[in-house]
């Protein structure tokens, strides 16, 4: 793996870009459970900060502009899956983008994908991109349903809450952190759910997450632009409930 990977400083920008470059990561592939969700949701609380934003959405058959800020990829099934992995390599565009320091931030499938190795149809290994240094490969348990995961104080983020459907498990290499820690839910399968490594992010949690994790998209987009400054509460308002719901139905508690 490229040394260079993964361990660029996770911080704001020097200077605030002219506009936040969304790339969302082959939508023809990497798509389920509404991930595309992540993508509306950092462009929407990066607009009601006043920023501008620019979106790409690039097919796998396009290939990936280099010149991104933040680089989002979803889930998806196992055939996707493995050919969104070759085609990536094959192209090197995120690999360049996350060399020179991109956001990324990917989700289940997309989150096996950045790391060294992860698990095909049969469970045999597929090499990843090497994006941070993870391998993936096929559990005995299933994680179906609500997960709940406290993550690491020093990322300053509230809990997360989002919905796991995925039997993988994840192993970290030395430089590499967990996003968080389990509450409830399987998440990486050792009692931590995703990792991170300079500005390189990944998670199991859709739901989508950022949408439910509204402190998560602020994190991304804060090493993109710098401090920002708060969101209208009564913007807040959809969200806040959504976060409380779900939080409650995850611990058992009725709404």
């Amino acid at each position: 793996m490229d040394e260079r990977r993964g361990r660029h400083e996770a911080g704001p920008a020097q200077r605030g870009p002219s506009a936040v470059r969304l790339v969302w990561v082959y939508p023809d592939l990497l798509s389920t459970y509404g991930d595309r969700g992540n993508l509306l949701v950092l462009a929407r609380r990066a607009r009601l900060r006043g920023l501008r934003v620019e979106i790409a959405e690039v097919n796998s058959d396009q290939p990936v502009p280099v010149d991104g800020d933040i680089y989002l990829l979803g889930g998806g099934e196992d055939l996707p899956q493995i050919l969104a992995a070759r085609r990536l390599a094959t192209g090197g565009g995120l690999a360049a983008a996350a060399d020179r320091g991109a956001v990324v931030f990917a989700v289940c499938a997309g989150y096996q994908i950045i790391g060294t190795e992860f698990g095909g149809v049969e469970g045999e290994p597929v090499p990843g991109l090497g994006l941070i240094d993870i391998r993936s490969g096929r559990g005995e348990r299933r994680g179906v349903g609500e997960i709940i995961a406290d993550v690491d104080p020093a990322l300053g983020v509230d809990r997360l809450t989002g919905f796991e459907n995925h039997q993988g498990v994840t192993r970290r290499g030395p430089d590499v952190k967990p996003l968080a820690t389990v509450v409830t839910g399987v998440g990486n399968g050792d009692g931590t759910e995703g990792s991170y490594s300079g500005r390189i992010v990944g998670t199991y949690l859709h739901g989508p997450a950022l949408v439910r994790n509204p402190g998560l998209a602020d994190m991304l987009l804060s090493w993109v632009a710098g401090p920002l400054p708060a969101v209208d509460p009564r913007q807040e308002d959809l969200v806040s409930k959504l976060r409380a719901d779900r939080l409650a139905a995850a611990a058992g508690v009725p709404s």
